[in-house]
């Protein structure tokens, strides 16, 4: 593959395929590694590949596989959230503050829901693949898909409502604060 053809090919499917690692590793430098890592298998072993109309759905079930491979080596090493606060990678700074507290409440109750039903979210949702190309790429049925998926949205129906409840009740609690009572005042007008 001429290096022209991999960087279109990364051009393209570059932010997709980190939406989906973030989705599943939920922490920036994990998916930056397993799109990195999958892009390089893609230039190691991607010319195998006979149909390149396919080449979207073979990138992301490799980085689904490699997700899960990750996992279990992991499984036997500390984890990064034992880490202290220090040490642990610092979110990037939010550009449109607005924008991104929508999203973070979406992603933070997405990051609720299992990750069996997560994967088949995000990639619907977030990706636009079909139940064809989401069985292809996590290897199950369509019929699981169509389960998960189920699921999934129940679930994250569930953590939607938990965090809308807590933000409103945070709202009110902050409006109370800012309610600031007179001596004297009886709450009604005084003549």
């Amino acid at each position: 593959m001429s290096n022209e053809a991999f960087t279109q090919l990364v051009d393209a499917h570059y932010a997709p395929l980190y939406r989906f690692a973030l989705s599943l590793a939920r922490r920036e430098a994990d998916a930056c590694d397993l799109v990195q890592q999958t892009f390089y298998i893609w230039a190691t072993k991607g010319d195998a590949l006979r149909e390149r109309s396919k080449a979207k759905s073979w990138l992301f079930t490799t980085l689904y596989r490699e997700f899960l491979r990750g996992r279990r080596r992991d499984a036997r090493a500390t984890s990064i959230e034992d880490l202290p606060p220090g040490e642990q990678d610092i979110a990037a700074e939010e550009v449109d503050r607005v924008a991104k507290l929508d999203a973070a409440t979406v992603v933070a109750a997405l990051q609720s829901v299992d990750e069996n039903f997560r994967a088949p979210l995000t990639l619907f949702y977030l990706e636009d693949l079909s139940y064809l190309e989401i069985s292809e790429a996590l290897a199950v049925p369509i019929g699981t898909v169509m389960s998960r998926l189920s699921r999934g949205k129940a679930q994250l129906r569930a953590a939607l409502a938990r965090e809308e409840s807590r933000s409103a009740q945070l709202t009110a609690g902050a409006a109370k604060s800012k309610v600031i009572s007179f001596p004297g005042a009886q709450g009604g007008r005084q003549a």
